[in-house]
């Protein structure tokens, strides 16, 4: 049984790093959390953005992955007028089997309009990483041990950086690519420092469409993502068909990712706050009732920092 649990958490493990990088979360929602994949996102729109996302994997398998996630951002206006900057902030913590992984940072994006319409972005992000392992709950039997293998729970911290560019035809359609994990940082953990995890720089493109109809309160949003970290990678498309009416907000649609998963997307708005659910299933054998739980809450005020006093509370289009 003990060698069981450990093979599992194992599995487990290298199943994810198989289909994105060590410490980057596959959110289905990729497309609500844009300023979390690429930084150049970050006070793309006159509004204070504030997000948070619940994600609970692999249903029944014990020691399975849990991440909570809580970010920010809002738009900055500066001379000359035209042009804007992004200030953001986020927290997540990210555990897996034993190990936990958490990341604290603050992003910057400045964006620089070309003609009425499009803008150009780039943007940066330090953040502080830390990883742990609870090696007290490794039970490897009677007599047994392994110099590799904490007895006792260690962690570690370290320094990383991330950025992006990203282009955006207002209101019709997006496209960025970033880097994180630009650092690639070592955190070293124990009191001799003898154990270590190291993050390697994962590239990520992405895109989004919006296809709108004649009757205006109906539109089609696609989106897409690619990361890899020049070993393993992964791909998602997404298609939502969006109701965006006096009386209420709502949406509906799909999310597929080649040899990994399959995943319903369902979201709307109550009294100006946004909530989305997905359930991702897996295609590797995996049975459906062992799936993925996604919830995400977000709120946008709109803001207007020109004018004194213009200030207004009005949740706004979905992303």
């Amino acid at each position: 049984m003990v060698m069981k649990r450990l093979l599992l958490i194992l599995v487990m493990i290298a199943s994810r790093m198989c289909a994105v990088a060590q410490d980057d979360v596959a959110f289905t929602n990729f497309w609500n959390f844009q300023s979390f994949y690429n930084p150049a996102a970050a006070g793309r729109m006159a509004t204070l953005d504030i997000k948070g996302a619940f994600r609970m994997e692999m249903l029944g398998f014990e020691d399975a992955a849990q991440t909570m996630l809580v970010q920010g951002d809002l738009p900055m206006f500066f001379m000359p007028k035209a042009e804007r900057h992004g200030l953001g902030a986020g927290f997540m913590n990210d555990k897996i089997g034993l190990f936990a992984n958490k990341k604290m940072w603050i992003q910057y994006a400045y964006h620089h309009p070309l003609g009425k319409k499009n803008v150009l972005s780039i943007g940066v992000r330090p953040a502080l990483v830390s990883t742990s392992f609870n090696g007290a709950d490794v039970e490897l039997g009677e007599g047994s041990s392994d110099e590799y293998v904490p007895t006792s729970s260690v962690d570690g911290f370290g320094f990383d950086l991330d950025c992006g560019i990203r282009f955006e035809r207002r209101d019709l359609w997006y496209a960025g690519v970033s880097v994180t994990h630009l650092l690639s940082p070592t955190i070293s953990m124990g009191a001799e420092k003898e154990f270590q995890v190291k993050s390697s720089p994962t590239i990520y493109a992405t895109g989004g469409h919006r296809l709108k109809f004649r009757i205006p309160e109906f539109s089609l949003r696609t989106a897409a993502m690619f990361r890899t970290d020049m070993r393993n990678w992964r791909a998602d498309v997404s298609a939502r068909m969006c109701y965006d009416g006096e009386k209420g907000k709502m949406y509906a649609g799909l999310n597929y990712s080649p040899m990994v998963s399959v995943a319903l997307l369902l979201g709307f708005t109550y009294h100006g706050v946004n909530f989305g659910y997905s359930y991702e299933m897996y295609t590797g054998g995996i049975a459906v009732q062992n799936g993925s739980h996604e919830l995400s809450i977000s709120y946008e005020m709109e803001l207007n920092l020109v004018k004194k006093g213009k200030n207004t509370h009005q949740s706004v289009r979905w992303l």
